[in-house]
């Protein structure tokens, strides 16, 4: 069975007797150093090339995001998992931005940890699932305010409104060239504005170009 050596990087005590608690269960893993900064984790883990590291982000002297980003590029062969107790979309993008493979929140079971080390080992990345469902969560809100936006309908005779006023026509221009009453461009108007949840002209010409609905001489 291949030995996986491990530095534990985290500036409280307790998190490196729980990780050694957890990791001593399986014969595989081998605890080969603590380091209770950022510096500390960058000099052991140049002096000892560990396979993986679980590094805390919030540590003194250097943060973990900056010791990340030095051993991304000095041990590009050792995989570092994130080991934080914040679960904020932010801080997951800094640390894999850095160069993490894994986020680990501190409180995950030990499935998790056993889980994370193995897939970062081939190389693909791992989020703790109360990571996975809030980011999956995330981008399946902003996916379904995109299909709204995309779904809202304008009618040929809104779109020619639109483009009227692109042309810096008035209402009553408007109307005299469309041949319709001057409410009826006004009612236009003002559910074009509802639609598109704006409230000047400036958003309505904004949205119309965004979505190449108008075109400009």
């Amino acid at each position: 069975m291949e030995t996986i050596n491990i530095l534990i990087a985290d500036d409280h005590e307790i998190i490196h007797n729980g990780i050694e608690d957890i990791l001593r269960l399986n014969k595989s893993f081998k605890i080969v150093g603590h380091a209770f900064n950022g510096q500390e984790a960058v000099d052991k883990a140049l002096s000892l090339s560990p396979d993986v590291i679980f590094m805390d982000i919030s540590m003194p002297i250097l943060n973990g995001i900056e010791a990340i980003k030095i051993l991304n590029k000095k041990l590009p062969e050792t995989k570092i998992i994130a080991l934080t107790q914040h679960d904020d979309n932010e801080y997951v993008s800094q640390a894999l931005k850095a160069g993490a493979m894994g986020y680990l929140i501190k409180n995950s079971k030990k499935e998790e940890f056993y889980n994370a080390i193995e897939t970062v080992l081939r190389h693909k990345r791992y989020l703790s699932g109360e990571l996975s469902e809030k980011m999956i969560d995330k981008v399946l809100n902003q996916n379904s305010a995109i299909h709204e936006q995309d779904s809202i309908h304008l009618t040929r005779r809104e779109i020619d409104i639109l483009q009227k006023i692109s042309d810096d026509r008035n209402n009553q221009e408007i109307a005299d060239e469309l041949h319709i009453s001057l409410r009826t461009v006004e009612t236009h108007r003002r559910n074009l504005m509802q639609k598109l949840k704006v409230n000047t002209v400036v958003g309505l010409l904004k949205y119309a170009s965004k979505n190449n609905l108008i075109h400009f001489d």
